[in-house]
């Protein structure tokens, strides 16, 4: 036997603006659902007591095609995934990897000595190793009793 259930306005009210909102959020707010994209990889920064560690995922990239560069307290990692192939001939069923220039500026949430930094390149993971400035480090002052 079927039931009747009163008609409330408001109830499909609220499953427009959840599905508006979904639409929203993933158009705009988050393309990627934090994974990066090609234009901008992802990435991780840890900070320690004396450096900040940058790792940015970017398969498919060789590392001469990359380029790093402190400028104040803004970190940018640029680089370049060349195609593989002459586009032009091919027909391509599917095609979700990219080619082209890709940039990431972050902000660094400490001084760093850039001079010192040490890149690394393995498996399509960057990692940096950015030393905090001296003067930025936490001084340890021991207090001696009399």
């Amino acid at each position: 036997m079927a039931s009747i259930v009163r008609w409330d306005p408001f109830r499909e009210m609220m499953s427009l603006r959840d599905v508006m909102d979904r639409l929203v959020d993933d158009a705009f707010v988050r393309p990627t659902s934090g994974l990066g994209t090609l234009h901008s990889p992802a990435v991780d920064m840890i900070e320690n007591e004396d450096e900040v560690v940058v790792k940015a995922s970017l398969p498919g990239v060789r590392s001469d095609d990359i380029n790093i560069s402190v400028t104040g307290d803004a970190l940018t990692i640029r680089g370049e995934m060349k195609s593989e192939r002459d586009e032009e001939k091919d027909n391509y069923i599917f095609r979700e990897r990219r080619s082209g220039s890709f940039s990431r500026s972050l902000a660094l949430p400490t001084s760093v000595i850039a001079e010192k930094a040490k890149a690394e390149f393995e498996n399509g993971i960057l990692t940096l190793s950015l030393p905090k400035a001296e003067e930025v480090k936490p001084k340890t002052i021991t207090v001696k009793a009399k």
